[in-house]
């Protein structure tokens, strides 16, 4: 008979896949999202950051930041830029992305969202570049302002707090249409209040410098405009990435609970189990759906739909699972004539081996039961 210990081995396996897969899927703390995910050698550095913030009149803003990178050893192949698109239930529209290098780097370009942030790679995959680089990253960021009763606001971490290299000296102009009468900048770790100097170059520009910035410091640009002073577009919301409440949490509970009691006893035909599977990753299907309709690409969010059709495939997986190891076992095996199982390499009987007549059930040594062999 085969071991209990087999049959709660593949429903376990099951139920720890689909519970990890939840667990990718559920977004990252904004720190480790920003982040890069390599980390840096220790002699890798930014000499010098230098970022132009226009305001345009159409109420979008529009970025350029040039980057001098000291790679410390050659066999690098570029760098990657983290821009926030998504903070909470606030999203942004990062757009209309371009590079250059006035260095002859590799400037390809290729943007992925992930998380909260657009990943911005410049390099090339197939050229290493060593020593000191420049590279030139442009962009335009829509649904940045916000407004409020007596002015629109923009506050933006110029830098951002994604970088795991030192910077050296960083500069921020911010240029605008109208006069700019209100312009700060704070200097740090998110939250930080230090002040960054500050230089008036006209009414309508203002620029901000800061040195030794460490690891994950960015400088956050505050900006208010008068009203009607540009075109301040609605901010875009979108709901948070976890809607659901305790009715579709307890569904998933639960589901997990019951899929160590069919490991024990399986009740349920292996057809049904794909069937809940299937009905549960549709529900999924069209929770996650509607929000990419409404919403866009990457603004789902896991509500009680979701959750509940999670449930119902952890569960249905677990129903088929439990199934098929109670019904027999896996490859190698078929029935006899009388009932039971039999293996694919020949009967039970007498085999020489090295010279020596030995009795052997199989290669596999599958004992079935006497009582369902044939007379």
């Amino acid at each position: 008979m085969r071991d209990v210990r087999g049959r709660v081995r593949g429903p376990a396996i099951t139920a720890g896949v689909l519970l990890l897969t939840l667990v990718l899927v559920l977004p990252a703390p904004a720190a480790e999202a920003e982040a890069d995910p390599a980390p840096a050698s220790a002699g890798e550095r930014i000499p010098t950051y230098d970022v132009v913030l226009t305001i345009g009149t159409d109420g979008v803003l529009y970025v350029r930041e040039t980057i001098t990178y000291d790679f410390d050893r050659t066999g690098e192949h570029g760098i990657v830029r983290s821009v926030p698109f998504r903070h909470g239930d606030r999203v942004y529209d990062v757009r209309d992305v371009r590079t250059s290098s006035s260095t002859g780097a590799p400037s390809r370009v290729s943007t992925m969202r992930f998380l909260n942030d657009v990943r911005i790679s410049v390099g090339d995959r197939d050229r290493a570049v060593g020593g000191r680089q420049a590279y030139v990253i442009e962009y335009a960021v829509a649904w940045a302002f916000t407004p409020r009763a007596g002015h629109d606001e923009l506050v933006w971490d110029a830098i951002g707090t994604g970088w795991n290299v030192p910077i050296g000296n960083a500069a921020v102009r911010v240029e605008a249409p109208v006069p700019l009468n209100h312009a700060t900048c704070r200097a740090g770790a998110p939250g930080a209040t230090t002040r960054c100097l500050r230089d008036r170059d006209g009414p309508h520009a203002v620029d901000f410098i800061q040195r030794g910035l460490a690891p994950h410091e960015g400088m956050t640009i505050k900006v208010r405009m008068p009203k009607h002073a540009i075109s301040v577009p609605p901010p875009r919301y979108v709901p948070p990435r976890w809607t659901g409440g305790w009715t579709g949490t307890a569904l998933l509970a639960l589901s997990l609970a019951a899929v160590a009691l069919l490991a024990a006893r399986p009740a349920l035909p292996g057809r049904a189990g794909a069937a809940l599977a299937a009905a549960g990753f549709l529900l999924v299907i069209v929770d996650v759906g509607d929000d990419l309709t409404a919403h866009g690409a990457w603004a789902f969010s896991l509500g009680d739909r979701s959750l509940a059709g999670l449930a119902l495939m952890i569960f249905g997986a677990g129903v088929m699972c439990a199934r098929r190891l109670r019904d027999g076992p896996s490859s190698g095996a078929r029935p006899l004539n009388g009932g039971g199982w039999g293996l694919e390499d020949g009967p039970i009987g007498p085999r020489t081996v090295a010279g020596r007549t030995t009795v052997g059930r199989s290669r596999c040594e599958q004992i079935v039961r006497a009582s369902r062999l044939p007379r």
